[in-house]
C-alpha cells in the first residue's frame, strides 16, 4: 500500500521513506522487498531502541506523518489502506 501511495503522491511535495528498525540492520528488509516485488521505495535503517525511544513507538507498523518543519502532523499505528482514495484526500489536505 505504501508503495502504490509513494507512486501516486510522490515528488516533490510528498514522499514514503520507509524505516527499517530489524536489529538485525537492513538485509532482512531488503529481502522483504524482493519476495514481494517493492521496486518504487527507498529503504533506510536505524537502531531500533533509538527510534523507538526518540519516536515513542509503541507498536509497530507505525506511521508518522512529518511536515516540511518536521512537524508530526499525523500517526497511526497498525494497519492502513494508506493508497485508499479517502487516505489519499487527507493527506494531500494537509499540505
Amino acid at each position: 500500500m505504501l508503495e502504490r501511495l509513494e507512486k501516486r503522491l510522490g515528488g516533490a511535495d510528498f514522499a514514503v521513506l520507509p524505516l527499517c528498525i530489524d536489529d538485525a540492520g537492513i538485509g532482512r528488509g531488503r529481502q522483504f522487498y524482493d519476495e514481494i516485488g517493492l521496486d518504487a521505495l527507498p529503504l533506510y535503517w536505524a537502531e531500533p531502541l533509538r527510534v523507538q525511544l526518540a519516536l515513542a513507538f509503541i507498536g509497530l507498523p507505525t506511521t508518522l506523518l512529518i511536515d516540511r518543519q518536521s512537524r508530526e502532523i499525523g500517526r497511526l499505528q497498525g494497519p492502513f489502506a494508506w493508497d485508499s482514495d479517502d487516505a489519499v484526500e487527507q493527506i494531500v489536505g494537509a499540505f
